[in-house]
């Protein structure tokens, strides 16, 4: 298929979002059919793209010989939409009833729509600055998002988030505009700036650094991972998203890009900068998983789970090993579908049952089954129990860190072991209560009722996916090293 239809997926969702609000201003229950519709037409077209499309450059608009808007769909871009495009529709049927009671859902859905385009814009595109432009358009466009409660909660969230992504923002300027002094920004397999001959190498490294920090904003890596858990406040389908797919999975993307697209790992292997990523990796995935051990409060305990697991991800990129990169790809794909299905539970339980704390699902178990029969699943599979998929990425990172013959990695892998017993403890603990209530708390079960045909539907959907892409996990495996091998040639 000609590469032109790209653009056609990413502005149908951002051109069709203007008929939210003249569509159903006045019926407002129009907004599930047309956002769906969107939705599902979107989807659709895209896997039609990943599995027809070829590797050929749509140019868009010359500002300069470097500043170029091109757009190109390859191996790595195909996987991290082929996430987008299955998880996104069913996140609206989740939303069309989570949020049918909630105020200014105009707003909501019209961003919600525009934010799907934005996101398969970073998947599709072919250089360093458009990647850059629709990166920065995804801040743009999540921020009403986070707000969209407009409580003092949501805003003070939504002012940290700003604070924090146009920092990062500036760091990720930066390394952009050192890449393109030196070349032309395509992301070429191996590296674009890997062949280059520079008499300072040291500076590649340090700007190597400044754009992992940068892009580590998004993926909320340590000590810049705060707004993360602060934007738990929004709805559950933006927080949902926010943690499964379209904001730290684009962090990561991003960080994929700049090791093994742009710096290439045969210039940064064995160097100071590969030594500084890995310590910061490690450490955020042991403080993401100690902080959700002793966090109350049930979608920011999932939070902090999130800061440990995106760092899962890092720590394979920063490896710099084919190896590595398989566990990385693999953690991206099946950390979306477990987190997001996370999420959908604790959403559930808020918006059914108005609970959201720890301490307030004593017994609860029992009067939402089905509900709590997916949070087993996805606390199995987040710990990494066989056969669900957690279970695969993280032993092909352990696989990875073993073989690696680099002593950081050797505690990286000790990080993951730590980091699976207190995600077993952090998640179960709920399961516990949930089933096996403390006979000596107060239980107020009488109004609690289990979550709505709406909610359950996605739920059991992603709770099979999760134990689905588990068992069979072999077709998903192959895909993502037929990617990998590609770029390490």
């Amino acid at each position: 298929m000609n590469s032109t239809y790209l653009l056609i997926a990413i502005l149908f969702p951002i051109v069709f979002s203007g008929l939210i609000p003249l569509l159903c201003r006045k019926r407002q229950k129009n907004i599930y059919i047309v956002v769906g519709i969107i939705s599902v037409i979107t989807s659709i077209i895209t896997w039609v793209l990943i599995l027809t499309c070829k590797e050929d450059t749509l140019t868009i608009l010359t500002l300069t010989d470097k500043l170029v808007w091109e757009l190109r769909f390859d191996g790595l871009g195909k996987l991290f939409a082929g996430i987008i495009a299955t998880l996104w529709p069913i996140t609206i049927l989740y939303a069309s009833e989570y949020m049918k009671h909630e105020e200014r859902q105009l707003q909501f859905f019209t961003f919600f729509t525009i934010t799907y385009g934005i996101t398969l814009g970073i998947a599709m595109s072919a250089n360093f600055f458009t990647m850059y432009t629709f990166y920065e358009l995804l801040t743009l466009s999540t921020v009403p998002l986070v707000m969209q409660p407009m409580t003092h909660k949501a805003l003070r969230a939504t002012r940290m988030y700003l604070v924090y992504s146009i920092g990062g923002a500036a760091l990720g300027f930066a390394t952009m505009m050192y890449v393109l002094t030196l070349s032309n920004g395509d992301f070429v397999l191996g590296g674009i700036l890997n062949n280059l001959t520079t008499s300072n190498d040291n500076a590649m490294l340090i700007f190597y650094v400044v754009g992992f920090f940068g892009f580590g904003v998004k993926s909320a890596m340590f000590p810049v991972h705060k707004w993360l858990p602060k934007a738990s406040v929004a709805p559950t389908p933006v927080t949902a998203l926010l943690h499964a797919v379209a904001v730290v999975k684009s962090g990561a993307f991003a960080i994929i890009r700049l090791t093994f697209y742009t710096f290439g790992t045969t210039l940064l292997y064995g160097t100071w900068a590969q030594t500084v990523v890995m310590i910061l990796s490690i450490i955020t995935i042991l403080y993401g998983s100690s902080v959700a051990l002793k966090e109350q409060h049930l979608k920011r305990r999932l939070a902090y789970s999130t800061v440990a697991n995106i760092s899962y991800i890092l720590l394979g990129v920063s490896m710099m090993t084919n190896e590595g990169l398989i566990g990385a790809l693999l953690h991206m794909i099946f950390h979306a579908e477990i987190k997001i299905l996370a999420f959908f539970v604790a959403g559930a339980i808020l918006h059914t049952n108005k609970r959201e704390y720890t301490w307030e699902l004593n017994g609860i178990g029992k009067k939402m089954p089905i509900t709590f029969a997916c949070f087993v699943v996805a606390s199995l599979a987040l710990t990494g129990i066989p056969p669900f998929s957690g279970f695969v990425s993280k032993w092909y990172l352990l696989t990875a860190a073993a073989n690696s013959h680099n002593v950081l990695a050797y505690i990286g892998a000790v990080a993951l072991l730590i980091s699976a017993l207190l995600t077993a403890i952090y998640m179960l603990t709920v399961v516990t209560k949930a089933y096996f209530p403390d006979k000596n708390a107060i239980q107020d079960l009488d109004n609690v009722k289990e979550a709505d045909i709406k909610m359950l539907i996605p739920m059991c959907i992603l709770a099979l996916g999760v134990l689905f892409t588990g068992v069979f996990a072999t077709q998903i495996v192959e895909s993502v090293m037929s990617v990998v091998y590609a770029i390490g040639g």
